[in-house]
């Protein structure tokens, strides 16, 4: 299984993480700091709610607070991986419903926390296109690059998984 394609052409972002909507952000392990260099972006307890979907050691959050870790690739995903996303979303969703502060992080913070983030969008009443253009707005022009995230956005991801099970 693909995990995550190197590619040399997307620039780390510029910020560690960006709020999206009032309480929910977007991140990732590592950001382009001051000097222009790459640095780690380490989570303490800046969050109440920290969503992982690529685990990385020594990058937080501290003992304490909430953790969810569901690694999946930048690529293909398959019904369960899809399940996943669809359960951090509706958990990202709800607690900031309840006034929590909540983080969803990838490697950059772009593509597969963008379709975290995207589909909690979606569940708040957004359209597809409108919780697209609203992560590349507030993240980076690079968040949810990978065509076939923004597809499964497009169609849907309970349809998506539906789709992938059928495929098994």
């Amino acid at each position: 299984m693909r995990t995550r394609r190197k590619q040399p052409d997307v620039p780390a972002p510029d910020r560690p993480w960006n709020e999206i909507v009032p309480g929910l952000w977007m991140g990732g392990h590592e950001f382009r700091g001051h000097s222009g260099q790459r640095e780690l972006a380490v989570v303490r307890d800046e969050f109440d709610l920290v969503q992982t979907l690529l685990r990385l050691p020594g990058h937080g959050p501290d003992p304490g607070v909430e953790h969810h870790v569901w690694p999946i690739p930048d690529g293909p995903l398959d019904g369960t991986q899809l399940a996943g996303v669809i359960r951090l979303a509706q958990a990202a969703s709800d607690a900031v419903d309840e006034g929590r502060k909540v983080l969803v992080r990838c490697f950059h913070g772009y593509n597969r926390s963008g379709l975290v983030v995207a589909h909690a969008l979606i569940r708040a009443g957004r359209s597809a296109e409108e919780a697209i253009r609203t992560v590349r707005e507030r993240r980076s022009p690079w968040a949810l690059h990978n065509d076939l995230f923004v597809d499964y956005l497009r169609a849907g991801l309970p349809t998506a998984r539906l789709l992938e099970e059928l495929a098994e």
